[in-house]
């Protein structure tokens, strides 16, 4: 009794902390869910990420509740999670196309199903410490799992060398949730909040360890890409140019008729029609191409 009370303080603290934390992570796909609302659609996100958190949350807040001891902070962050996963399985359910809501409705209703008979099944079945470490070893299955997760992200960053995937705030609250609820576990001997932070901690480093190395290399791509846009740059030299409208109303015979005269040899080729200039463009050494603005195509005469 007396390392627990000296041990107290930073028991409460790492749980304080361990709170402030796991709302952040919750509240972490929030803008997802705010774009869903705006553009009415789930524009291909998918569900399951957010079903499973919601039964991890689940379970943990029922071991919390059969589990003797101070688990006060267990409860309300796994309430408060179970419930934020709630509301945002509801928003992508609205905006859902049928087949995506049918298959949604279906993981969401299995997982329940799941969740119910663990509880209903260790209250009835087992008694005591027994119960309390059964489930709490089925959490830490479902918390690995939840924490393995990201590591298919980690996988399309490294074939895609592309962090626009994995979103750095959430790697780094997770990091950081890991930690603090690793120290919690440790003061409260609980192995069963311990061993799956262990992993999440290790797997959080490696997701920014990932997204720092991509993103150092992305630094250096502008650089490339505008070395490669300065070979095709046009250069137009307005002094030697000229540049005239066409009516676009021309008959097609006029055209032919002064195609006949055009030069095969390229450079700057000016032709008239009856007191009505026309322009061509040599496209090979520069490219340019006809612009149409409004109603009359501009062409736009350079010289290499």
């Amino acid at each position: 009794m007396e390392i627990f009370d000296l041990h107290h303080p930073l028991i409460l603290v790492f749980g304080i902390l361990g709170n402030i934390v796991s709302t952040g992570v919750y509240f972490a796909p929030l803008p997802t869910f705010i774009q869903i609302l705006k553009q009415k659609s789930t524009m291909g996100f998918q569900s399951l990420p957010y079903v499973v958190s919601m039964f991890s949350a689940l379970l943990w807040m029922y071991y919390a509740f059969i589990k003797k001891g101070d688990t006060f902070l267990l409860i309300t962050i796994n309430a408060l999670g179970s419930l934020v996963e709630f509301i945002y399985i509801i928003i992508f359910l609205v905006y859902a196309t049928p087949s995506v809501k049918k298959h949604t409705i279906m993981v969401v209703s299995a997982t329940m199903v799941l969740c119910i008979v663990i509880s209903l099944g260790s209250f009835y079945f087992l008694e005591g410490v027994s119960r309390a470490l059964v489930v709490g070893w089925i959490c830490v299955g479902v918390s690995v799992c939840v924490f393995a997760a990201p590591l298919t992200i980690v996988f399309q960053v490294v074939k895609t060398k592309s962090i626009d995937f994995m979103p750095f705030p959430l790697s780094c609250f997770l990091t950081l949730s890991a930690m603090m609820w690793f120290a919690y576990g440790m003061f409260t001997s609980d192995l069963c909040v311990t061993v799956p932070n262990v992993l999440g901690f290790v797997l959080g480093i490696i997701q920014m360890s990932v997204y720092k190395y991509y993103k150092q290399n992305r630094r250096k791509v502008p650089g490339i890409l505008e070395a490669k846009e300065k070979e095709h740059i046009i250069n137009i030299n307005t002094s030697n140019s000229e540049v005239y409208p066409v009516d676009s109303g021309q008959s097609s015979a006029t055209e032919t008729e002064e195609e006949k005269n055009t030069t095969k040899g390229g450079g700057e080729v000016i032709e008239h029609n009856k007191c009505r200039p026309r322009a061509t463009v040599d496209v090979e050494p520069c490219g340019v191409e006809v612009v149409t603005i409004s109603v009359k195509p501009v062409l736009i005469i350079c010289t290499a």
